[in-house]
């Protein structure tokens, strides 16, 4: 049993870290080959980088190294050891998957519509690519959201082996503990400042919009990566059909529950309600026979993120 356990535990381990690896160089080529072309900085330290690359022309790998390093040691003297090895390999890997990407492919961009060309096209709405000289007709939507699902799924895979973005997060998570600000507040400030320095930068409102973009569909697509497309409901369900509905969802739906007793607010009646939660087609099943069980139900119906435990996803292990 004990070979076993550590057989699945190596297995799981090494998945980890493929994920982490592939995370890793898939964000730097999001960065390189579709965000910096188009002057954006959808927030995080690469996002800043990205700006000062501009600016000041040096590698984005090397202005984000400067930043992450301090950031970690900083963090990890303020908030304790809380950024493991993984966290210290990805931004490891990232630096250097970025360090050789843009060494080797430059700043080109991959969407664009026409050629690049020396000079800009008069009457055109164009843009330069950082030191190599060249101009583009950027196509700013697709590429905004090709960059999204890339960053999503990269960050989401980095999420997904245990390791934590780090950067500009860090941040946060310093100014939550002395603000006590949310969180997810704090990291939409930060991140919105980096976003609004492409705006200083270059004089261009599109920028930090289309930055935004980016975060946005990056934060869905993190979700999917990490949550997967499973989708749960969460149903309390109040009848006076009690044993009908309890008999439909153990023995048709072949799912458990959970009954509550409350105590009804108008009448003060004793009322009994059924705590249930389902995947998404099991939900509909019940909600349509609910109509033909009981018409006057009464029934609340909430997403549920994630659901652990029996029949669904395994307790995570410390």
């Amino acid at each position: 049993m004990t070979n076993i356990t550590v057989k699945k535990d190596w297995k799981k381990e090494l998945w980890a870290y493929l994920l982490l690896i592939g995370g890793s160089i898939l964000f730097a080529v999001g960065d390189v080959m579709f965000v910096n072309p188009y002057l954006m900085a959808p927030g995080g330290t690469y996002g800043i980088s990205n700006v000062l690359n501009t600016v000041w022309p040096w590698k984005i790998s090397l202005y984000a190294i400067c930043m992450d390093v301090p950031l970690l040691i900083i963090g990890t003297w303020i908030l304790g050891p809380k950024f493991g090895f993984k966290t210290i390999l990805s931004t490891a890997l990232i630096f250097a998957a970025t360090y050789v990407l843009e060494t080797l492919w430059g700043y080109n961009p991959v969407i664009f519509d026409g050629k690049i060309v020396d000079a800009p096209i008069e009457g055109i709405s164009m843009v330069q690519i950082p030191h190599d000289g060249g101009w583009f007709v950027p196509d700013y939507f697709l590429n905004t959201v090709v960059a999204g699902l890339i960053y999503g799924v990269a960050i989401g895979m980095i999420f997904r082996s245990g390791a934590t973005s780090g950067g500009s997060d860090i941040i946060s998570m310093i100014l939550h503990k002395y603000t006590k600000i949310s969180l997810g507040t704090l990291v939409m400030i930060v991140d919105g400042i980096i976003t609004l320095s492409t705006l200083v930068a270059f004089g261009d409102i599109r920028l930090p919009i289309y930055s935004i973009i980016i975060i946005f569909i990056e934060g869905k697509v993190i979700d999917l990566v990490v949550e997967g497309m499973k989708s749960y409901k969460t149903m309390f369900i109040v009848t006076d059909e009690l044993e009908t509905v309890r008999d439909y969802i153990l023995n048709d739906l072949k799912r458990g529950g959970t009954l509550l007793v409350g105590t009804g607010l108008y009448q003060g009646n004793e009322r009994k309600m059924i705590y249930v939660t389902l995947d998404r087609a099991d939900m509909v099943k019940l909600k349509s026979n609910l109509h033909r069980i009981d018409p006057a139900a009464f029934v609340n119906i909430m997403d549920s993120s994630e659901i652990l435990g029996t029949g669904f996803k395994a307790l995570p292990k410390e």
